[in-house]
Parts: structure tokens; sequence; C-alpha cells
């Protein structure tokens, strides 16, 4: 008989999306998945909370490798701490992710049913998701790759579809996939919810890494092989295993979907009714948000007069509306977006035109987030530009020096230990040390809460790359 420990269902989250058309709040540098949009916990922790308990293994997260820190303390913060997190050097589509949670899956047992979801979809039947995974990994034991088909609500055009087919014998609640269909126009939308066969793609499936595996071999040789040796050559440092950046990066950029579902004999779909949203919009997020009896959600310092069906959120400074219906106004402290409801999808074009533009919020917030903690531009000049910096209890910063700026810093809270070159000193509150150009530095906070301080930079050239690491306790280099 196997070991009980090996009947666990393995969540395999992955963490890799960008959530391009929730900006200015979701950005390439801290995207959806790490925002706390629908609770008061990050979509990411939210995604872990309902593939937790006894009936579940430790979870496997792929990421970018960007995140990384991001992932590992969201993950700490949610109370995980055997999380195996793999990071994706390049930016790949699901397939070859799914390929290595697949790979290392099967080190511990070939036969284990994986749980493949995204980490930033809301769903708010948490029961009706477990009974739906229970249907699911049964059919995926005997050998089925099990879609989640969410019943459709909506004429919606933004997502795919299944169209379900005749019930399988002997799995209770599965059928087996008639077609997949990409994303409608509104009259064939409308048309798939009238008749009622077709059901959302969730992009959730659930199968065993023996079964995944072996259809990949068969459907998508050369990107099994390439994945194949990014995890035979992955390494291993702190929470994280590193594929193979040039293994990894020789995969084919495709779908889980186009690999695999489309192709397979032994796709199955559970069609669901789980209060799902892929919260791939403004709109999509209005839809699964509380609302007042005008229709309206909204989230942070917000005032409304007279308005209707609007969503509002604001990040810091106060927010009023008078008289708008279906609008969205987003603010944070360095970009504002206000559009009509119906241009949700549009979000996108204009995040583009942004990036060809090259304005930096495109794709970064003021407050950039590092390993041991994080920075806020407040003030920037020709030669000069002012960040507030906090550091978490017992963490520092690289070993490091600069060739084009001299820092001043300030502690306004907590205690900084700091290295200049030879020296070490000790900075409490309101004291100060000055950095000449060249020193090699470092940051420290030994305390019990968190560190404080203003750096005042100056210099020919201000950039983040104007970095000379020579010891990191986060491997950077």
């Amino acid at each position: 008989m196997a070991d009980p420990a090996q009947r666990r269902i393995v969540p395999v989250i992955l963490c890799g999306g960008t959530g391009s058309r929730l900006w200015p709040l979701s950005r390439e540098a801290f995207p959806k998945q790490f925002w706390p949009l629908l609770s008061e916990h990050t979509m990411l922790q939210d995604t872990v909370a309902r593939a937790t308990g006894a009936g579940f293994a430790e979870p496997l997260v792929i990421s970018n490798q960007a995140h990384r820190f991001l992932v590992a303390e969201q993950l700490r913060e949610a109370g995980i701490q055997e999380a195996r997190i793999v990071l994706e050097p390049v930016a790949r589509n699901s397939a070859p992710a799914i390929a290595a949670a697949a790979l290392l899956a099967q080190e511990a047992d070939p036969h284990g049913v994986l749980w493949l979801m995204a980490a930033d979809a809301a769903i708010s039947d948490t029961p009706a998701l477990h009974a739906a995974l229970a249907q699911a990994a049964e059919a995926a034991r005997a050998g089925r790759i099990v879609a989640f088909g969410m019943k459709p609500t909506a004429p919606e055009t933004g997502y795919g579809y299944i169209e379900a087919g005749p019930a399988l014998d002997g799995l209770d609640g599965v059928s087996a996939i008639a077609r997949f269909v990409e994303k409608p126009d509104a009259a064939t939308a409308a048309r798939f919810l009238a008749e009622g066969r077709h059901l959302w793609n969730s992009g959730m499936f659930v199968a065993t890494a023996a079964t995944l595996l072996a259809e990949l071999e068969r459907l998508a040789p050369e990107l099994l092989a390439a994945v194949r040796a990014a995890v035979e050559g992955a390494t291993r440092d702190l929470d994280f295993i590193r594929l193979d950046p040039e293994a990894f990066a020789a995969a084919p950029d495709i779908s889980i979907d186009y690999a695999v579902m489309e192709k397979t004999a032994h796709a199955a779909v559970v069609p669901a009714d789980l209060g799902w949203s892929d919260v791939g919009s403004w709109a999509a997020l209005w839809e699964v948000s509380p609302k007042d009896a005008a229709g309206n959600a909204t989230k942070g310092p917000v005032a409304l007069y007279g308005a209707k069906n609007c969503y509002v959120r604001s990040e810091g400074i106060l927010a009023g509306v008078v008289g708008l219906e279906d609008a969205v106004l987003v603010v944070t402290d360095d970009a504002v977006l206000a559009m009509h409801r119906d241009r949700a999808q549009d979000v996108k074009k204009l995040l583009e035109q942004l990036k060809a533009d090259g304005h930096p919020q495109a794709t970064e917030h003021r407050r950039m987030y590092r390993p041991w903690g994080h920075y806020e531009g407040l003030i920037k000049g020709d030669r000069f530009q002012v960040k507030k910096i906090s550091v978490k209890p017992g963490q520092k910063l690289s070993l490091q020096k600069h060739f084009h700026r001299a820092e001043h810093w300030v502690v306004v809270a907590g205690t900084a230990i700091v290295e200049r070159d030879a020296e070490r000193i000790m900075l409490r509150e309101n004291e100060s040390i000055y950095l000449p150009l060249g020193c090699v530095h470092r940051m420290e906070n030994p305390g019990m809460i968190p560190l404080t301080l203003i750096e005042v930079q100056s210099g020919s050239y201000l950039g983040e790359d104007d970095i000379v690491r020579f010891e990191d306790t986060y491997g950077r280099t």
C-alpha cells in the first residue's frame, strides 16, 4: 500500500504572471498576485490557503526569479514553511513551468496527483472547490488530465471555453472534452451561454506527474527535453530551486493548453460553480468585489456622490467621484487611471504605449521591495535624490560600493550598524553618517523593530545599477 503521505495532493502554484490589465496597481516589479485585492491577504496567500490542510502536501511554487523574495516572504507570512520555490530564469508560458513541476514531483512519487493553478484567481466557494477537486483527483489517478470548467454566468469574451462531452463511466462528475474554443466574439459567447454545454476554461488542471510527463514526451518532446535538462542542471540555495538558465531558455514558450490539452486523448473536465474569476481586469475585479447600494465597489480613502456602478480605489490620497456611472478610478502614489468600465481590456494597450514612451511607472512602483525590506523614492533632482529605506529586523544590505555617488544616511527609527571601509559604527535615532564616493559600506539592522532611515544620494549618476557587491546574504550579484 502507498505511503499515506504520497496520497496527498501536491499544489503547484504558477506565480509568474504580470497582471498587466490591472495597471497602475499591478506592475512587472510587483504584480497582482502579491496584492490584497479581495481580502486582507494577497492573492498568492489566498491561493495557498485554499490548498493547505491534511489532504495536501507542501506547495510547489513556480516563480519569476525577480519575485523570489516576495514569494518567500508572503509564504512565510501565511505560515507556509516547507514550500519549494522553483525559479524560472526567463519568462515562459505555462507548459515549461508545469513540466518542471512534474519532473520535481515525480522524485517523491511519480503517481502523486498534482493540482495546477494560477496564483492570482479568485474563488469564493472553497467547499465546492474541494468537492470538485476530489472528483478530479479520482479521474487523475485513472490516467486523466482534468480541467476545471467554470459554469459561465455571462457571455464573457475574455475567457477561453471548453465544450463538455459525454459523462465518463465510473468517474462521478467528470466529462470528456469535446473541444477547446479560443476567446469568442460577443455573439458566439452569448450562444455558448444559452446552449449550456460550454464552460469557462479556468486554467486549473489535475493530473499525476506520470501522466503529464508521458503526454509531454509524446506531444512536446523538445519542450520536455529542455526542461528536463534545466531541472537536472538546477542549483539550490536558500529557499530556492534555480533552473538552469540556458536549458530552460531552449524550451518553447507555449501554454499547457496548446502543448497537451488540445491534443491529448486523456483530457477530461469537471464542471463546477465556484464563484471563480481570473480577476484579469478592473471590470472583473468590480464584478467580484462587495458593492454598496448603488453598485459601487471601493477600496481605500474614497468619497462618492451620485456615483453608480463604479470601481474606485486609492492607495493613499483621498479620491473623490461625483456623478459618474460605470467608471473605474484607480489612484496610486505615482499614477492615476480613469476609464469607462467597458474599456477594461484596453488597459494593456495603454500600458504598451507607456512602455514605448519610456515611463518608469509602466513597470515599477515608487516603493521597491528587496529581501531585506524596501526603499521608496521621495525626491529626485538633477544630481541628487532622497529615499526612505526600511530594513527588517535581523537583515542586512550587501557589502558594496558606488563609482558615481556619495550617500548620507540619517536614522529616523530603530538602530543601525554601519560598516564603512575598516570602521564599524552604531547609529541610533537622529544620528547620521556620510559615505563618500568609492567607500565600501554596508548597513545592518541588529534590533527587534524595523530600521527606518533617510538616504540622500548625490553624484553624476544615481541609477540602481551603480552597485559593486562584494558580499551578499541573498546570493545577488
